[in-house]
């Protein structure tokens, strides 16, 4: 009964998912593109509109996420490059709305797993524009997640680390148990803890909160049950 009722709530959840996260989920690079070239269409057309710069910024950091799952690290850098001017252009256009900061902060931290010298030129923008989200808007989970995310990557010598990714985590989690990205990188930096039975109950309550997951299938399938 437990089982059933957590798939109906997913269920209900996807049906109200964007093309794009709905893309993600099943890691669909090509669909991701179509929608990326179409959002930067629209984009071009339109360089005052905040919402289609932030549009093309969020569809463009999908495609590198889907990339990044596919351990292809030079596709997720530039699909992540790419995103990054209509996310600059909408933080100018409305310098005071978080979400702009989280998506330019998360596209800059994107480019830096295919070379690490580009976390010189995109390191600080990473950190700065993600940490000014959360000023922003203290209470938006998603924000501690992009935040938590780069400190996972981000070595504890420069301010990063894993008990830093696993509090903002829980804080995202906090803020909104619903969060399927919460629980799927607190399983992550778990399990890199090798608090392998934890990171299984975290990677599964993200499964059950979006079944369609497929990179959260993949890291359960990774994580050993001990």
């Amino acid at each position: 009964m437990i089982r059933c009722f957590a798939a109906l709530l997913g269920s209900l959840a996807l049906a109200a998912q964007s093309p794009v996260d709905a893309a993600l989920d099943r890691q669909d690079r090509a669909a991701l593109m179509q929608l990326a070239q179409s959002a930067a269409a629209r984009a071009a057309q339109s360089a005052s509109d905040a919402p289609a710069q932030y549009a093309h910024a969020v569809a463009q950091s999908a495609l590198a996420q889907a990339a990044m799952e596919q351990a292809d690290k030079n596709a997720a850098r530039a699909a992540a490059e790419a995103g990054i001017p209509s996310a600059r252009r909408a933080v100018e256009l409305k310098p005071e709305t978080a979400e702009y900061h989280r998506i330019l902060g998360t596209l800059c931290g994107q480019v830096i797993p295919a070379n690490v010298l580009a976390g010189m030129k995109y390191g600080a923008c990473a950190r700065d524009e993600v940490n000014r989200a959360v000023e922003l808007a203290p209470k938006t989970a998603l924000n501690y997640v992009s935040r938590g995310v780069g400190n996972y990557y981000l070595p504890p010598m420069f301010g990063g680390g894993l008990d830093k990714a696993i509090a903002d985590f829980q804080k995202a989690i906090q803020l909104d148990a619903k969060s399927d990205e919460a629980y799927l990188w607190m399983g992550l930096a778990l399990r890199k803890q090798g608090r392998h039975a934890e990171a299984r109950a975290a990677i599964q309550k993200s499964l059950a909160l979006n079944p369609a997951r497929a990179w959260a299938k993949q890291q359960l399938e990774k994580t050993p049950a001990q």
